[in-house]
């Protein structure tokens, strides 16, 4: 299993971003997957989760601005940002977690593990 996450660049404050992670692998189904972030000197903070069953929340501070949502795409989702602030500058790491893959002789696995993308950086100037 593999993710990857793109979508992020340069911005000014008050634009716009949307970031996208595509989750690769014999994955039949994820149960939880989001975004944190990373900014430099500090911890990595929750952003957004999405559940399978299209339940989603926000850390309060990106709630009304930032957006999961998954993609048509199979095991893809997004994270669209919206007035971004000189504060949300930081690398931002999709995950998922509660994955049913299919090994290769065709045996369901849940797995309990979390994946992580290389995290894709977001800089928003004032």
């Amino acid at each position: 299993v593999q993710l990857q996450a793109s979508g992020g660049g340069l911005v000014q404050a008050g634009g716009s971003l949307r970031l996208s992670c595509a989750a690769s692998g014999s994955i039949l189904r994820i149960d939880d997957m989001g975004w944190y972030r990373q900014a430099p000197g500090k911890e990595r903070e929750l952003v957004a989760t999405l559940t399978n069953g299209g339940v989603t929340s926000y850390t309060d501070s990106m709630q009304g601005r930032f957006i999961i949502s998954r993609g048509d795409a199979k095991n893809t989702w997004y994270l669209q940002m919206n007035i971004l602030k000189p504060e949300d500058t930081a690398v931002y790491y999709c995950y998922a977690r509660g994955l049913t893959t299919m090994d290769p002789t065709g045996v369901l696995v849940v797995d309990g593990m979390d994946y992580w993308g290389k995290g894709t950086q977001v800089t928003v100037s004032s």
